[in-house]
């Protein structure tokens, strides 16, 4: 999917609908330097553990999201946010049907 309109008002909580039993993904920017996604996880899914080399900032725009970093739980809410940091092993969860904005910059 091509990244948002640019020159345009856009609700956040609007771009991306949860779907049942699936984890969606809608690109809002995909530049070399760096990308900004909004997923939408059903309750119970997630993503698997995996690492990224570089860090990332996850913010909860709705729901309840359970995150693990090197093995640390973390529970997140509405408005939080988190720092993941590179080449450290996370996973992701939804405890409730959940929105979320990750921010990758590369460098």
């Amino acid at each position: 999917m091509a990244e948002l309109q640019q020159n345009e008002v856009h609700k956040i909580d609007q771009l991306l609908q949860v779907q049942s039993g699936a984890v969606v993904s809608r690109t809002v920017i995909n530049q070399k330097n760096g990308t900004i996604t909004l997923f939408a996880f059903d309750a119970g899914e997630g993503l698997s553990e995996h690492a990224a080399p570089y860090n990332a900032y996850a913010q909860v725009i709705e729901g309840k999201l359970d995150v693990t970093i090197s093995g640390k739980p973390f529970s997140l809410t509405n408005g939080e946010i988190i720092i993941m940091p590179a080449n450290q092993p996370h996973a992701l969860k939804a405890e409730s049907a959940v929105k979320m904005l990750l921010v990758m910059i590369r460098s």
